[in-house]
């Protein structure tokens, strides 16, 4: 049966909603706080709630952080296979949420960056698997993602999220990386910072662009939030998704759902989630961005960030 494997940061999210950022120097009082379990997390319980059993394969650290999310993903009936770091916890996340649902990070980094390629090594990948892979991940394990990347099968597929530090990333790695990616999905901001920024080329343009660096019949997603998402597929041999190629300079638009957002914590996790088990259950390219997109949708009206909804709670707003 297929699988989604996680080798990204399962951190904790510290969520503080507030009514502004403070200025330099400054300081504003939150309105609420919040303790969970977030990155690889929500995406892990995103694909489990939709009906793709989920391991998280990174490492994992000894402490209160750590208790956190071993608890959130026994919770979710996610099984942890990565290593266990015994002299350090894992890592958390400042998360500054706005009232208009816009979220800021400030990340601490733990055992998860310890990832390394004896680990990776022993990760059994089938036929089938669908594997994530983060920009958090790579900032500190890149090499040895990439490197492992290489030896998985052809049958598994894998996708990218380049995360909001994509900028920070070593080229060649990240490069490395998407070489073996299936489908890179990123948000508005993360594809303009990987296609350099282009004047006027939208969301629309910047996933062709994203299309172009990537192997024949993989395909590029750009998320624009309430606007929905943008498919380009780069050139190769035609299939069934009716998407055009980038070769084609045009993306396929897939709507977005119009909800009242409360918090975008875990938005892009939440399609992330959902678009790896639709594609594990072979469905086209197009429908599963469209789940996708519904997923995210519910996600954003709830606080907090592992808030992916149920597969019934997806197919009736799919169905409405």
């Amino acid at each position: 049966m297929s699988r989604l494997i996680h080798v990204g940061n399962a951190i904790v999210d510290v969520a503080l909603t507030v009514s502004g950022l403070p200025e330099r120097g400054g300081d504003v009082i939150a309105s609420a706080t919040s303790l969970t379990a977030g990155g690889a997390v929500n995406t892990l319980v995103a694909a489990a709630r939709d009906g793709l059993p989920a391991v998280h394969a990174g490492v994992r650290g000894t402490g209160p952080f750590a208790d956190v999310v071993a608890a959130a993903l026994e919770t979710a009936g996610v099984e942890a296979i990565g290593p266990v770091a015994r002299d350090v916890d894992t890592g958390f996340s400042i998360v500054l949420v706005e009232p208009s649902a816009e979220r800021t990070f400030v990340t601490s980094v733990g055992a998860e960056a310890r990832l390394s390629q004896p680990d990776l090594a022993q990760v059994e990948v089938e036929a089938g698997d669908v594997i994530v892979v983060t920009g958090y991940a790579l900032q500190h394990s890149g090499v040895a993602i990439a490197s492992w990347l290489s030896t998985v099968p052809v049958e598994a597929t894998v996708v990218v999220d380049p995360s909001p530090i994509v900028a920070t990333l070593d080229p060649g790695t990240l490069a490395a990386v998407l070489a073996r990616a299936d489908v890179l999905t990123a948000n508005a901001r993360e594809a303009r910072l990987m296609v350099g920024g282009g004047a006027g080329a939208g969301a629309a343009g910047d996933a062709v662009a994203l299309a172009a660096l990537l192997r024949p019949c993989a395909a590029a997603l750009v998320r624009d939030g309430v606007d929905g998402c943008w498919v380009a597929v780069a050139p190769g041999v035609p299939d069934a998704t009716d998407v055009p190629r980038a070769a084609e300079r045009a993306a396929h638009h897939v709507p977005g759902f119009a909800v009242t957002a409360v918090d975008t914590t875990g938005a892009g996790d939440a399609h992330c989630g959902v678009l790896c088990a639709a594609l594990s259950r072979a469905e086209p390219l197009v429908d599963a961005v469209r789940r996708a997109n519904a997923a995210a949708a519910l996600a954003v009206t709830r606080r907090g960030p592992a808030t992916s909804p149920a597969s019934a709670e997806i197919d009736a707003l799919l169905a409405a």
